[in-house]
């Protein structure tokens, strides 16, 4: 496998680089032609949203999943470049991101994981931060925020944590850190905290029509 970096949805970066703003320029130029997307809804409706959103965005490389089994499989045996992942009943979209980034081998473990769901009571937001997704983005969904959301982890370039109780990217993204790289005080845990719930995506946008189902690479 070639590595999700040099395809290019964004893979981690050793330090953290501060999050470039989106422009206009920006959204004409992006395409995920060359990105293996992993979907995962275990509804038909759900599905059909989500191709139809990743296709307008040039995605042609698509793998379906309808069951929490069935993503873990394409993850081992597939590099992908970028997820998209369903909540679903019982929060099993949140279970396959926990076992995406501690159990999926290299470049894997380390793709951007976007997660939808259509409640954001402050436990998912917190479930969803901590299984270490990168964005939680609220139904109905916006192509124009799937866009946004996609290009900010791609020119975010936040680095990924490794420890006993959580591994995926910095839950600090607009923090610059501890002085001195001295461990975390406890007023940093409080702001990261706080920023973590000003950046959860509440947006509710215009209904999306049920698109027809449209063919894609699986």
């Amino acid at each position: 496998m070639g590595g999700a970096k040099a395809r290019g949805v964004g893979a981690p970066s050793g330090e953290a680089e501060a999050p470039m703003a989106l422009d206009v320029a920006s959204r004409a130029r992006f395409n995920l032609e060359r990105a293996a997307v992993l979907l995962l809804d275990e509804t038909q409706l759900g599905m059909s949203i989500l191709v139809q959103i990743v296709t307008g965005l040039g995605a042609k490389n698509l793998y379906r999943c309808s069951s929490l089994e069935a993503a873990q499989e394409i993850a081992a045996q597939h590099e992908i470049d970028l997820a998209i992942v369903d909540a679903m009943e019982g929060g099993k979209g949140y279970d396959f991101v926990q076992w995406l980034r501690r159990e999926a081998q290299e470049p894997n473990c380390y793709a951007p994981v976007l997660i939808t769901t259509a409640h954001t009571p402050t436990g998912d937001i917190v479930r969803a931060r901590d299984c270490g997704g990168h964005f939680i983005i609220k139904k109905p969904i916006a192509p124009i925020v799937m866009l946004e959301r996609i290009i900010w982890v791609a020119k975010a370039g936040r680095p990924f944590l490794f420890t006993g109780t959580y591994v995926g990217p910095d839950r600090r993204f607009r923090d610059d850190g501890p002085p001195d790289g001295v461990g975390r005080r406890r007023e940093d845990l409080a702001k990261a905290e706080a920023e973590t719930k000003a950046g959860v995506d509440a947006v509710a946008a215009a209904d999306v029509q049920e698109p027809t189902e449209r063919s894609a690479a699986s």
